[in-house]
């Protein structure tokens, strides 16, 4: 299904950037007139008077491009073109797209959307990671979110130093210097951005606010977003000091979490505090293109891409990239329970920049080549090698795997170049799509899209390809999330989406970055992700308690939170250990006819206890019979002393049925 949202607001025209290497003068001045020209009339974000996100609405961040300033009165002789050309603040880094009617079946082809609505480079600067919140305002939901994006390095730093040659012009430099500055649109300044801003924009006005600021970031940016929508708060990575932060509803940072030194010897490896290195842009060492000297925290403690999901923040680590995830405390609260879940099985040690989850509980991961910053702003990541993976938990659980996922993942095709592996860095779910291409929000999680350079160009392919529209497209791929490889490769079962409408340059690499969609879904709970409503009665004791020993009720609860998994519904028991037992492991029974409880053999500390329950009709109360006993007693043998006591738990209204 699709619904016309009206119109959305937007720039007069779409023109990427001015980027020809200097030998190509000519054609570097041709596309500076062109941009004067046609972007004269710029609609601001904060004018739109309309609703910008709808169901389905998908936001894409990318380089805002380049302009010659005083292009008319032309450049002295000798002068490279490169040295005057700047980021164009007047055009967008951040545009929403409506992709609920996509023309037609997938064949492969571009597709042409209605206008965007765009924020400017010269409100926010440039921005690579997104989220969404869950749209409450003032306590009551609206059913329209804000739309979050936070500062990067990801599409370069770029520095000035004040004009000295009268043309009214900053001189651009390449390496620090004493009266350096960062240019602007780089990172927002004109609204009181820096490297560590959040940036918030209204998802019913479109008016733009910061958000938060990591205040101690020198200049490397912010990795990714992440909300939590059970705590109403946000997760940011932050690319100079290697932490997490954790920040409130209202932008107020609250603490963090530092993998190198608290995750790290969960897996048994040294801790890495870190190293103390900012992004000096006053210091000679610094080169803005040579990323080693801007300050990124150790690659060991570096952590890119963050996702929340089933009471866990999932979290990817360093270049050879692993994905660790740690527990989210009932009160929002780190909870201290770090846990390496995979390293990531791929071709090239790329770091992972996002992670997704489908309401199956398949992970998704998607790669960016490493960071680069060409001084003709050509190229900001070495593309072409970048995957997109399919991650999934063992059912059951293989014991001769150390990782609860499986070993190896699919892969998707991305971008029509040899080997399909395009990935810029981004990737969400979105919901399914019609035979005709119209959006379909009774499916809730059918499409992936990810981001990608060079989508649409293959030499080979080229008469095939030419129906479907222009070659160099770099922007979002839309594909059905079953056509994994060796399906859909190359991916003419996918439709593509160009950034900004622009299709004469084929050689800029690493000029698009995250995508997020907004995909409300309703009906069904998702694995892994906590069910609201249930809850639980109070516990009562069998008649032959007290057991034998005479011991006392020393049982109670505390909190019973209830998710869908493969293997039906889950039920997470806060015990609260009143007496002192000691207690460390349960063991569950059923005490409803036809309805079948079990629990997991082991538990760990600090985490709750699991029981699943199948059988039941949504909306039933299980009794369920708890035996809280120590594990060194049981490992003795013979008979141990156990807690006894029946909890009436009142199930979710959801069902996990698939």
């Amino acid at each position: 299904m699709s619904c016309d949202h009206g119109p959305l607001v937007s720039p007069a025209g779409r023109l990427r950037n001015i980027v020809q290497r200097p030998m190509q003068v000519l054609g570097l001045l041709a596309l500076a007139l062109a941009a004067s020209l046609w972007l004269g009339g710029l609609a601001r974000a904060q004018d739109a008077q309309t609703r910008i996100i709808y169901p389905g609405s998908m936001a894409v961040t990318g380089f805002s491009g380049t302009t010659i300033p005083n292009f008319d009165q032309g450049l002295p002789p000798g002068v490279d073109p490169v040295d005057a050309t700047f980021i164009d603040t007047s055009r967008a880094t951040l545009r929403v797209f409506d992709v609920s009617r996509l023309g037609g079946p997938a064949s492969g082809q571009l597709v042409f959307t209605p206008s965007p609505f765009e924020v400017t480079a010269g409100q926010i600067g440039q921005v690579f990671g997104l989220t969404y919140d869950d749209g409450v305002r003032e306590g009551v939901p609206s059913g329209v979110p804000n739309l979050y994006a936070a500062a990067t390095s990801l599409h370069g730093i770029q520095i000035v130093t004040p004009d000295v040659k009268g043309n009214g012009r900053p001189e651009r430099q390449r390496h620090g210097a004493a009266a350096a500055s960062f240019m602007d649109g780089q990172f927002g300044a004109t609204n009181g951005g820096g490297p560590g801003t959040i940036w918030k924009i209204d998802g019913i006005t479109g008016q733009v606010s910061k958000f938060a600021d990591i205040d101690t970031n020198s200049g490397p940016g912010i990795g990714n977003l992440a909300f939590d929508p059970a705590h109403r708060q946000f997760f940011a990575s932050d690319l100079d000091t290697g932490l997490i932060h954790r920040i409130d509803a209202n932008g107020t940072l609250i603490d963090t979490f530092d993998h190198g030194v608290a995750g790290r010897p969960a897996r048994g490896l040294p801790p890495v505090a870190d190293d103390g290195a900012i992004m000096d842009i006053h210091g000679a060492a610094f080169d803005s293109e040579n990323p080693a000297t801007w300050g990124y925290t150790q690659d060991e403690r570096r952590v890119w891409g963050v996702a929340y999901h089933g009471g866990r923040l999932y979290y990817s680590v360093g270049e050879k990239a692993e994905i660790w995830s740690v527990g989210i405390a009932r009160d929002g609260g780190f909870a201290g329970d770090p846990r390496w879940e995979l390293t990531v099985k791929a071709d090239q040690d790329y770091a992972v920049t996002d992670i997704a989850f489908d309401n199956d509980g398949l992970m998704y991961l998607a790669q960016r080549g490493p960071v680069e910053n060409r001084y003709d702003y050509s190229l900001f990541a070495d593309s072409g090698k970048g995957e997109v993976l399919r991650y999934w938990r063992e059912n059951p659980d293989d014991p001769t795997t150390q990782s609860a996922w499986v070993p190896v993942p699919q892969e998707y095709a991305v971008g029509f170049p040899d080997g399909n592996r395009q990935s810029a860095g981004g990737v969400d779910l979105q919901y399914g799509y019609d035979a005709e291409g119209n959006l379909d929000t009774g499916a809730c999680d059918a499409t992936l899209v990810n981001t990608g350079d060079k989508l649409r160009e293959n030499a080979a392919l080229a008469d095939r390809l030419a129906a479907g529209g222009p070659f160099a497209v770099h922007g979002v791929q839309l594909t059905p999330k079953a056509l994994v490889k060796p399906a859909n490769a190359p991916p003419f079962g996918s439709w593509f989406v160009d950034f900004d409408g622009y299709f004469e340059d084929p050689d800029v690499e690493g000029h698009v970055g995250d995508v997020r969609v907004w995909r409300p879904c309703e009906g069904r709970a998702g694995y892994y992700e906590q069910i609201p409503g249930g809850g639980y009665l109070p516990p009562f004791y069998p008649p032959e308690f007290p057991p034998p020993g005479n011991l006392p009720p020393c049982l109670d609860v505390d909190d019973v939170t209830y998710f869908c998994t493969p293997r039906g519904l889950e039920a997470d028991l806060y015990l609260h250990d009143h007496a002192g037992f000691g207690g460390d492991s349960i063991k569950a029974l059923s005490g409803t006819p036809g309805v079948e409880v079990t629990s997991p053999m082991s538990h760990a500390p600090g985490a709750p206890y699991r029981i699943d329950i199948t059988g039941h009709h949504p909306g039933d109360t299980v009794n369920v019979g708890l035996c809280f006993y120590r594990k060194s007693d049981q490992d003795k043998g013979g008979y141990y002393p156990c807690c006894k006591m029946t909890l009436p738990l009142r199930t979710p209204a959801s069902s996990c049925d698939r």
